[in-house]
């Protein structure tokens, strides 16, 4: 399986897979602007893209883990999506966005590439009325024995851990990063480096690649914390405008 990934900021790729090109989580508003993100809680953004939407070239189709968080699909984000040939989304997203929404374990195409919902929580169970819908996908080149796993912004739990029993992994994309709010205290929203450790040894990816780590001010861990989790030369470091073979 050849994977060429490009990291453009925050959550946001471009992955280059079985000749489609798809676009994970388009963020390309510029720094410094505050969003909120419900319920008294904000974060500001505090980098921006590496690459503009227009230098992408040919897209394919969009997967987008959800609709309702600027870190993951921002004013830019949204402006693109029309020009678009397929959203794949939540199915709460779906309906929003006139878009494909699947459920967990449901599955389309984007070309030949199967595309698989999986199952994705935004945080602690209290969390999801107030949080909201996310998904991850795993992605399938035709005759593969193996999938590309992207996680979406979540905690580890049941439900996501069914991801080992179902596929083979072969990469793994992790949106990491400890997301937490002073407004709700210890709770947290994404996935800690040891946490990502954890859910690594029961999927046993060849290769980790960690996104969705940094550019905001909700972010309570970044590179150098989720390297220390690790053991050394385990992750896939990407450097940000530069397409990696992974």
């Amino acid at each position: 399986m050849t994977l060429t990934i490009t990291h453009i900021g925050g959550p946001t790729t471009l992955l280059e897979l079985g000749g489609v090109r798809l676009l994970v989580d388009p963020t390309f508003d510029a720094p410094g602007r505050r969003y909120s993100f419900g319920w008294g809680t904000s974060s500001r953004k505090t980098a921006g893209p590496a690459l503009s939407a227009d230098s992408l070239g040919r897209i394919d189709g969009v997967l987008l883990t959800h609709d309702q968080h600027a870190d993951n699909m921002d004013d830019a984000g949204r402006a693109l999506l029309p020009s678009v040939p397929v959203v794949v989304t939540t199915v709460a997203g779906g309906r929003r966005l006139g878009a494909t929404g699947l459920a967990p374990w449901q599955t389309t195409t984007i070309g030949d590439l199967e595309i698989t919902a999986t199952p994705s929580r935004h945080g602690p169970a209290w969390s999801v009325p107030i949080v909201g819908p996310t998904t991850g996908f795993a992605l399938r080149p035709p005759g593969s024995p193996s999938v590309v796993w992207i996680s979406g912004d979540t905690v580890v739990f049941p439900g996501m851990l069914e991801v080992a029993d179902r596929f083979t992994v072969d990469t793994a994309i992790l949106h990491l990063g400890k997301v937490q709010f002073g407004l709700t205290g210890p709770a947290r929203f994404t996935m800690t480096g040891r946490d990502a450790v954890a859910l690594v040894d029961r999927v046993k990816p060849r290769a980790v690649v960690p996104v969705h780590y940094e550019g905001w001010s909700h972010f309570h861990e970044g590179r150098n914390e989720i390297e220390a989790a690790f053991p050394p030369g385990r992750l896939i470091w990407l450097k940000p405008g530069l397409a990696t073979e992974v």
